[in-house]
């Protein structure tokens, strides 16, 4: 299963509407003889792949998957009546299908004579798969506050213009933030004073093959030089401050997951809306003593679970879920 999940995570997707799902093909002597992820609405699924590369090795074997095996007929046929078909004598799968249509898949394996077993690292696949879960239930994107600060809580120096804090591997971790991603959205504020790409990078310098969309918000123009204009990655310019329209706007075109890296301003506005699910806090050894604080005097208080904390080089790194009043159900 843990490989499954690898796969999910590393599927180079664009945004879609579907979740991310990885499967492996189990052999009856314990080997793996196929695997498979979705790459976007359309194509095959996880499962199908999987079961294409194993061949008729599949006959007898184990699959696992990260999403329970689906049972509809979409733009691609039933996962479970390709499991069937191959053969495969076990099925196990980490979390269930929600949907009213494609979930009780794990029924209709059973009546085929197939052993399921749910429930296999149940939580980390569901924390694979969180942006999706989330964009269903909430019916909006997963939105995750990114910040890089000193110990004194700056943002930059007393210059306020770019300031490098964090070391090479804490920055190396963010473009893989970055990639994972369908959106990153700051304000005209941050594109006029760092002029930032916006892109996701290897620590070579070169792009990444998966690009998310560069969301700028904000009524100032934006120069027809600053680098968010290239050709490296596709940018959308949201000419106001109604961040739920913006949502909305962004869930339309099946973006599911948005890191928000913009300043103090934008941060704060994405809290006070009630929009930020999650936070990805780099804290640097350095104390800059002036500058911009991450986020301005006077917003009232958010309680974060802590998720995980981990030293990235010479940085910590939290990563918490933003806790509000009412949840019934965070995607962790």
């Amino acid at each position: 299963m843990s490989e499954a999940i690898r796969l999910a995570r590393s599927a180079d997707v664009p945004p879609s509407s579907n979740p991310r799902v990885g499967c492996v093909i189990v052999g009856p002597d314990g080997d793996i003889v196929g695997r498979g992820h979705h790459r976007g609405s359309g194509t095959a699924h996880a499962e199908v792949v999987a079961l294409h590369e194993a061949g008729a090795r599949a006959r007898g074997a184990t699959a696992v998957v990260t999403l329970e095996p689906c049972r509809h007929t979409g733009r691609t046929g039933p996962c479970t009546q390709a499991l069937i078909d191959a053969g495969v004598s076990r099925v196990v799968y980490a979390v269930d299908d929600p949907g009213a249509e494609s979930g009780s898949g794990a029924a209709v394996l059973r009546e085929a004579g197939i052993e399921v077993v749910p429930g296999v690292l149940a939580d980390e696949a569901r924390h694979a798969a969180r942006a999706w879960f989330h964009s269903r239930t909430h019916g909006r994107p997963l939105v995750t506050l990114k910040s890089a600060v000193s110990l004194d809580g700056r943002v930059a120096d007393a210059g306020r213009g770019p300031t490098s804090i964090t070391g090479a591997e804490a920055r190396a971790l963010a473009h893989d933030w970055r990639s994972e991603v369908d959106a990153i959205v700051v304000g005209t504020g941050t594109v006029l004073a760092d002029d930032p790409s916006l892109t996701a990078r290897e620590p070579s310098g070169a792009l990444r093959s998966r690009q998310p969309l560069r969301v700028v918000v904000g009524h100032r123009e934006t120069p027809a030089a600053a680098r968010v204009r290239d050709d490296s990655a596709p940018t959308l310019f949201h000419p106001d401050h109604d961040l739920p329209a913006l949502m909305a706007a962004l869930h339309a075109q099946d973006i599911q997951h948005v890191l928000v890296e913009g300043g103090p301003t934008l941060a704060a506005a994405f809290l006070e809306h009630g929009l930020v699910d999650e936070v990805l806090w780099f804290i640097a050894p350095v104390l800059l003593g002036d500058g911009p604080e991450a986020l301005p005097a006077g917003l009232a208080r958010h309680a974060v679970t802590v998720r995980r904390t981990s030293v990235v080089g010479e940085d910590v790194v939290i990563e918490g879920i933003v806790e509000r009043a009412g949840d019934v159900h965070r995607d962790r």
